[in-house]
């Protein structure tokens, strides 16, 4: 039986500054059989491709991203805010919706031409996987395809990253 994960996407007004609608995820986790869908979903997508690692972004794509890697028996490079990395990094800022961030990865986290897919939870302008994108270019690897649970359409983040194949299992 397939769920309709969008039902289990809770709207948050107003979070986490005034004007916001945040996309809450927390019930489609705590759902088990809605997780496994998940998760299946994308190995089913990328089982049988020529990857060395899945990129999950900080730090709601890590969730997605471990258990991805761990079904598809391959690596997992984290991307994380400043500070977080213990190693050399390579860092980008970027602006978000409501302000601007950094995101850093370590420098050995990827070889070159290294085929990664990148993992975040919600697309909303881009900024933020565009910049993953750019961390994992930096690094000289490619990246195959871009996904996320989420898609807010009238941001255009799709926009931001025409430049690669994008996947998105729930669009508003």
């Amino acid at each position: 039986m397939t769920i309709n994960l969008a039902d289990l996407i809770r709207n948050v007004p107003d979070f986490p500054v005034p004007g916001i609608q945040f996309k809450d995820i927390t019930p489609l986790l705590q759902h088990g059989a809605a997780f496994k869908q998940v998760i299946d979903t994308l190995a089913a997508r990328y089982e049988g491709r020529a990857l060395d690692a899945i990129v999950g972004v900080e730090s709601r794509g890590f969730i997605f991203s471990a258990p991805l890697a761990y079904r598809l028996g391959i690596g997992l490079v984290p991307i994380r805010k400043p500070g977080k990395l213990p190693w050399e990094t390579f860092a980008v800022e970027y602006d978000l919706e409501y302000g601007s961030n950094k995101l850093e990865m370590h420098r050995d986290a990827l070889a070159p031409g290294a085929r990664v897919v990148v993992i975040d939870d919600v697309l909303a302008t881009g900024g933020t996987v565009a910049a993953a994108c750019q961390l994992v270019e930096t690094a000289g690897a490619v990246v195959e395809e871009v996904a996320c649970l989420i898609e807010l359409l009238f941001l255009k983040g799709r926009e931001r990253l025409a430049n690669y194949p994008f996947f998105s299992m729930i669009q508003y």
